[in-house]
């Protein structure tokens, strides 16, 4: 059975809520770790299906200021937290709570950071070549103006499984030599100059670019490795882990993570740790092993869903692999 949607006053609906609500099963008393709060979408979820407690994080700014109009509408119940998810135990302690019931985590990056123009992060509006979500250190402009041509290679190839990346970290190295790269849309005609234009139907030619210098910037992938490690150690034994991802990168890596820990690890991954031995005890349990996808109704009415993954772990009483 599929658990009711919370009438949400807010207009931005998080992907896949209503599976995510089922499966954290909110309830009275309870607390939980919304650890992307975005636009507040799952936090105020939680909050209107149980008289529960929610530790929000929000790295960004903007959201945190904007998430303060939720905090003073749910009074004590709710927290918010201007740091990274992967510092989510510290803002548990610091909050009064040493181990929470649920934690969720809707990785990459948010629609209010995509349609925002200013914010650099997508190629179909010009605007600054920016892409920091804590909107604090290097940007992709200082990316992609000062690493040297095999690193940017690299860089497109490993986070964004980027073909011809050779060939575009060389037509980038020649182009910020006539004028240093400062807008999305330079980079995007530098990117289609290699690749070409899309045709119909087709992505478009900058998009795994885009995804590479995004997750680089604000090493998406680090702090995945990290924020798993954490719930891990924040949960219950049957505190549920729930980690919507949106492409292959970071759902693989949530997939190996649950595989390590539950004991039935089929391969290791450049991106986490060796697996740990296999007598010890697992400190997950896979609640559905192909994960959940969005149906029919949900793409068509967003389709920015359509590639997305909710993955759920149940806490066992097994000790953390990797505790301090």
């Amino acid at each position: 059975m599929t658990a009711a949607i919370p009438k949400l006053s807010c207009s931005h609906i998080p992907v896949l809520l209503s599976e995510v609500l089922e499966q954290l099963q909110p309830a009275a008393g309870e607390t939980y770790i919304d650890g992307t709060f975005g636009a507040g979408g799952y936090t105020r979820a939680l909050l209107e299906a149980a008289p529960c407690r929610v530790i929000a994080i929000e790295r960004d700014p903007t959201a945190f200021a904007e998430g303060q109009a939720l905090v003073s509408e749910f009074g004590g119940r709710l927290t918010l937290v201007p740091t990274t998810f992967s510092d989510m135990e510290r803002a548990a302690h610091e909050a009064g709570v040493k181990q929470v019931d649920g934690v969720v985590l809707d990785i990459g990056v948010s629609s209010m950071q995509l349609d925002d123009p200013a914010r650099g992060f997508s190629f179909l509006r010009d605007g600054p070549l920016d892409m920091r979500m804590s909107q604090s250190g290097p940007s992709a402009a200082d990316v992609v103006n000062t690493a040297d041509e095999e690193d940017l290679a690299n860089i497109l190839y490993r986070l964004g499984e980027e073909r011809r990346s050779r060939a575009i970290a060389r037509t980038i190295v020649k182009a910020r030599g006539d004028a240093p790269i400062t807008t999305t849309k330079r980079l995007a005609d530098i990117v289609e100059r290699v690749l070409g234009r899309a045709r119909g139907g087709e992505k478009h030619p900058a998009t795994r670019a885009f995804q590479a210098l995004r997750i680089h910037v604000n090493d998406e992938l680090g702090e995945l490795e990290r924020g798993l490690e954490a719930a891990e150690r924040l949960l219950k034994p049957g505190g549920r882990l729930a980690v919507v991802t949106f492409h292959s990168l970071e759902d693989r890596m949530v997939k190996l993570f649950f595989q390590d820990r539950s004991g039935k690890t089929a391969g290791a991954s450049r991106y986490l740790p060796e697996p740990s031995a296999p007598t010890r005890a697992p400190s997950f349990r896979i609640v559905n092993t192909r994960g959940f996808t969005p149906n029919k109704k949900e793409t068509d009415a967003n389709p920015r869903a359509r590639s997305a993954r909710l993955r759920v772990g149940i806490r066992t009483d097994a000790p953390p692999w990797h505790g301090r």
